[in-house]
């Protein structure tokens, strides 16, 4: 087999080759990729997310849950599997029939970019993600200076994108509120500004 070759795998393989690996693997098309870790940066990033979110969603108080990236997110639709860097699930939690451990309901999702996925956040697995009826916020998260795109469905299930910049803030009225990017980016310091 040559090195552009792949081996495509059934979703069960899948599953018994997470089970025995040591690190999360998403499975996308057929076949399972190793998660990388992350810069210090993206993890800051991921974490005063999950904090505002948590503010505006108050978790066990209303109707919606904030997850971290071992939140697994299943696409029907496609048979994919992906582990966001963190995920919002409002109403009833639903799992995937092939995956008790894979969400297929969110409601939010949130990518914080890095060099190596930023093309795939952006692309294939934005065009997977927007096969979950479900999905209402994509939110992409840079790491190199105070900005948070937003993207959000509309009622035709065409997407609108936004960009929130220092001073600015994601709006979010159905969820509760507005993400203050300020907030977020206060005690971050960016590797180019």
């Amino acid at each position: 087999m040559s090195a552009a070759e792949k081996l495509v795998l059934t979703y069960d393989d899948y599953l018994a080759l997470e089970r025995s690996s040591e690190v999360r693997l998403q499975f996308v098309d057929g076949v399972a990729y190793a998660m990388a870790g992350g810069t210090i940066d993206h993890a800051e990033l991921a974490a005063l997310m999950i904090a505002a979110l948590s503010t505006l969603l108050r978790p066990g108080r209303g109707r919606c849950r904030v997850y971290t990236s071992d939140a697994k997110i299943h696409v029907p639709a496609s048979g994919n599997s992906y582990y966001p860097d963190v995920s919002v699930v409002c109403g009833p939690r639903e799992t995937a029939a092939v995956d008790a451990n894979a969400l297929t309901n969110p409601t939010l999702l949130v990518e914080v970019l890095s060099d190596s996925t930023e093309l795939f956040d952006r692309g294939k697995k934005f065009k997977d993600y927007q096969r979950l009826p479900s999905l209402q916020h994509y939110l992409l998260v840079n790491q190199d200076e105070a900005r948070i795109e937003h993207y959000r469905r509309n009622a035709d299930d065409t997407w609108t994108l936004s960009n929130a910049e220092r001073g600015g803030a994601v709006r979010l009225p159905d969820l509760g509120g507005d993400l203050v990017v300020d907030e977020i980016y206060q005690a971050i310091e960016l590797a180019r500004s």
